[in-house]
């Protein structure tokens, strides 16, 4: 019997991706979700995040961090966890609007908030 997995974080970008990335790689039927209303990512303060919505591709992500500064998306690593996102998949996915992807035998989730969000 294969099991279904879904990874969950708040924006499927950093944990939800990596533990997708590397279980795919494996073979497993892996698929991952973030929970927040938006994708956030880390921009030039902590005032100041990169936000956009839950599809937009995370090509579309890269190419806009990297016009806006290449050197520090680079130097925090958003611009090489972006590269190994577009690879797993398209864009990231919410949680709470993944009825039509059916459902998974085992979840993982990253944060106690994300966990709670996942049972609500």
């Amino acid at each position: 019997m294969k099991f279904r997995y879904a990874m969950v974080c708040s924006s499927n970008q950093n944990r939800s991706m990596e533990a997708h990335s590397l279980l795919k790689k494996q073979g497993f039927d892996v698929s991952s979700y973030g929970t927040g209303a938006h994708v956030k990512l880390p921009g030039p303060s902590l005032r100041e995040p990169n936000v956009y919505e839950f599809g937009t591709p995370y090509k579309h992500m890269f190419d806009d961090l990297r016009r806006k500064d290449p050197e520090l998306y680079k130097r925090n690593g958003i611009l090489p966890m972006l590269k190994r996102n577009l690879s797993v998949k398209l864009a990231p996915q919410r949680w709470q609007d993944n009825a039509a992807d059916g459902c998974f035998d085992i979840v993982f989730t990253f944060e106690e908030k994300v966990f709670d969000m996942v049972l609500e």
